[in-house]
């Protein structure tokens, strides 16, 4: 089965996002590695949860959306028991 193009964006955002948190909190670290350690691993610490706190959002709107398609299946299928007892 074929992803729609919403399934795949959400899906390279989520990837990418898992990126920006390594890669950032990396680059976080370095950048403020010279305030002290315990400063800059605060910072970093808070980055991390601020992204994952994002990553979580998108990953949200794909359940959320899975949930509704889920949801309208149903509907079609109780219409259309509804309407052969109405018969």
């Amino acid at each position: 089965m074929q992803k729609e193009k919403f399934d795949r964006i959400i899906s390279f955002l989520l990837g990418a996002s898992w990126a920006i948190v390594i890669f950032g909190a990396l680059i976080i670290f370095q950048l403020f590695s010279f305030l002290g350690f315990s400063l800059a691993l605060f910072i970093t610490i808070t980055f991390v949860v601020i992204s994952l706190f994002l990553i979580l959002t998108l990953d949200a709107f794909s359940v959320n959306r899975h949930r509704l398609e889920e949801a309208k299946k149903q509907t079609a299928l109780l219409e259309k028991i509804y309407s052969k007892d109405t018969k």
